[in-house]
């Protein structure tokens, strides 16, 4: 125990002198494989227009009664802005030097709004979007200030990842707060007991600790941390440790009414405890390393970070959270002290005594019941709509947004975000066929405008900026722009050009995203479904039990998913999610939901060796029933942590979540799994009571 306890203090202090992973997180992640079309043809313009200039953003000025903006006004801001000669900002757009057909491009229709390209210079990273974001945000606002209705904002590229740093800097403490305050009052108030309460939150700070640095010394490897995936990390951290602490500790005390000797008492309830738990971090360790499979790299960056926390918490839930009970022993418990000899409080009759005895006399009707609202809710996922204009799922009074929205309601909608296509033929291109061509693009539906941009010198490549008529972020865009990459053949031929075209920008980059994450979606749920399988063959020693552990895991997933989408449509608004959702939900309600089965099934073996199956079935539900509803709640309770971002993905995917292992943990583990037992499961030999009982 002491040797066990020294070995994390001392692991945990020597790595903390190591890089901070705050370093290494970044915003402007790039998730798409370099070998999607839109990602090609990003690479081509590269190689034959070289652009060596930093990211872009889109100063905003906007008159709010909806005037007649005076230019002027905005004059006197970018000077201002340009007099604080800010660190990092390689170029803005004069608007003294310009002529007013220029300025009028830059105009909206109304004349209310006036949009002014900035650009950052190359190499920046995320904290510098920030600071330079604050820095112009701050000087314009302040001058506008002063001016009649005049609103300022910084939007575009610079400005939402300037902001999407601040946004999870403040957002990631408050989850980790909001994470630890839920989970301390919820165990006081589930145990009394306030050290049941710190053991547990003690484990997981020492946890936390080496795998926020483990995590680092990574990113200092050369691994690129995107910044969700290290917030969801945090929860599930938070979850798998606090989870497996209740199981140890459920049953430690168990044990300390048998034994005298505290060590002696863990020690047995470890030879318990030890194999499922190590089963259920196991489930989801593999659930993570099937991300490496992924193509998308949001996916595959869960992999290596999950993968390396799921193994440090799998191996501090068999050693450190041990240890760290036995190190109190009784004490742990207090006011409610286990006493050598005294009857386990577990045969009193309670709660999950009666639900247990209910479950399996009445097998049909309880599973029967929640085998219905499940297939119920299940089929709302009929209505799941995705959305793919990230900006949406920010804060609406995020600056960036703000700007972004009014662009998107003065300005043609296709402006917001223009595609490109670049040509490139085996030869010259005549200028014949290059109008040829521009016509053909122009007469798509779609298409608002085409513009002839860049050319080689040789006239064998050449660049076209396509506007959309339609929002370049919706699904009609995204439909829109896979049609026309497939028409360009045509269209090339009919121009005349042997060569090749290739479209990139926004909305190519989406309609690939959408069918990755498509691709994506079938090979993870298949293989972490026959991963865990195989998992739990091993565990139960059977082939059939885990086919119907698995199948009733499955069915709370999708009906979570639809239930989940209903309310948070209904009391938030959210009528489409992101493409990550259902898969992030995917990923942990099957990996962490098929703990709870694990923990019941590997109990009811137990008490099968001993009992018949509908009794052991009963002793199971009832020893098990109070520390998986806890573990549930908390687990549950953690995840809606994630509500507190502000973050659209996130506070729906949390949202979903909670709400899908609160109906795993009552419904389907407490009712339906166990009336699949009882018709599945057959007693082979007659009762055998141990003469101790």
């Amino acid at each position: 125990m002491k040797i066990t306890l020294a070995s994390w203090f001392i692991l945990m202090i020597a790595i903390s002198a190591g890089p901070q992973l705050n370093d290494y997180k970044v915003t402007n992640f790039q998730s798409l494989p370099d070998k999607v079309p839109s990602m090609q043809a990003e690479h081509l313009l590269e190689e034959y227009f070289p652009n060596d200039r930093g990211t872009p953003g889109i100063l905003v000025f906007h008159q709010e009664q909806r005037g007649t903006l005076n230019i002027e006004d905005a004059e006197q801001i970018v000077a201002g802005i340009q007099a604080a000669a800010i660190p990092g900002i390689e170029s803005i757009v004069d608007l003294s030097q310009l002529p007013p057909a220029a300025i009028q491009s830059f105009t909206s229709a109304r004349g209310s709004t006036l949009m002014l390209p900035m650009m950052l210079e190359p190499g920046l990273g995320s904290a510098d979007f920030a600071e330079i974001n604050n820095e112009v945000l701050g000087i314009g606002q302040s001058i506008a200030a002063n001016m009649q209705d005049v609103s300022f904002y910084v939007t575009g590229p610079a400005g939402i990842a300037g902001d999407t740093v601040k946004l999870f800097e403040q957002a990631d403490f408050v989850l980790l707060l909001a994470t630890i305050a839920i989970i301390l009052v919820l165990l006081i108030v589930i145990y009394r007991s306030p050290l049941l309460a710190f053991i547990p939150l003690l484990a997981t700070v020492i946890v936390y600790q080496i795998v926020n640095q483990s995590v680092a010394l990574m990113g200092a490897a050369g691994l690129v941390i995107n910044n969700s995936t290290t917030s969801i990390m945090s929860i599930l951290l938070f979850a798998a440790v606090i989870d497996y602490s209740l199981f140890v500790f459920s049953r430690y005390r168990e044990e300390l009414n048998r034994y005298e000797s505290k060590h002696e008492a863990m020690k047995v309830a470890m030879r318990a405890t030890g194999e499922p738990v190590f089963f259920a971090g196991g489930t989801v360790l593999a659930a993570m390393l099937v991300l490496f499979l992924a193509q998308f790299r949001d996916y595959q960056n869960f992999a290596p970070v999950f993968g390396m926390a799921m193994v440090i918490i799998m191996v501090a839930s068999i050693t450190l959270v041990p240890a760290l009970f036995t190190l109190f022993g009784r004490k742990a418990f207090w006011p409610k002290v286990p006493v050598y000899g005294q009857a386990h409080p577990a045969k009193k009759p309670g709660a999950w005594a009666g639900i247990a005895k209910f479950v399996v006399n009445k097998p049909v009707i309880s599973g029967g019941i929640v085998g219905v609202f499940l297939i119920v809710s299940a089929l709302n996922v009929f209505n799941l709509n995705f959305e793919f204009d990230s900006v949406k799922s920010f804060p609406e009074d995020m600056p960036s947004r703000v700007g972004y929205e009014i662009v998107e309601t003065e300005f043609d909608q296709g402006a917001l975000a223009p595609s490109t296509l670049l040509v490139v033929g085996k030869e010259s291109i005549p200028e014949d066929s290059v109008a040829q061509l521009q016509e053909a693009i122009a007469s798509y539906p779609e298409v608002a405008s085409v513009r002839l941009g860049d050319q080689t010198d040789d006239q064998q490549a050449l660049s076209f900026s396509i506007s959309l008529s339609i929002n370049p972020y919706s699904t009609e865009a995204l439909d829109a722009i896979g049609s026309l990459r497939d028409s360009m053949p045509e269209y090339m031929e009919t121009a005349s050009i042997d060569g090749e075209a290739h479209l990139a920008g926004v909305t190519a980059k989406l309609a690939d995203e959408r069918t990755v994450n498509n691709r994506d979606i079938v090979v993870i749920m298949v293989l972490e479904t026959l991963l865990i399988l195989v998992l739990l063959m091993g565990l139960t020693r059977s082939w059939k039990m885990p086919i119907y552990m698995m199948a009733v895991n499955l069915l709370s997933f999708v009906s979570a998913l639809g239930l989940g989408l209903f309310l948070v449509d209904m009391f938030f608004g959210f009528d489409a999610v992101s493409t990550r959702v259902p898969v992030y939900a995917f990923i942990f309600l099957i990996a962490l939901g098929i703990d709870y089965n694990i923990i019941l099934v590997s109990r009811f073996l137990e008490e099968r060796k001993a009992y018949r199956v509908k009794e052991a079935l009963e002793r199971a539900i009832s020893r098990t029933g109070g520390v998986i509803s806890s573990a549930g709640v908390l687990l549950a309770a953690t995840f809606a942590a994630l509500t507190t971002m502000p973050i659209a993905d996130l506070f729906v995917f949390g949202f979903i979540v909670a709400i899908g292992i609160l109906m795993d943990t009552f419904l389907v583990r407490g009712m339906l799994l166990p009336a699949l037992i009882l018709f599945f499961e057959k007693d082979n030999q007659p009762e055998q009571k141990p003469a101790s009982q």
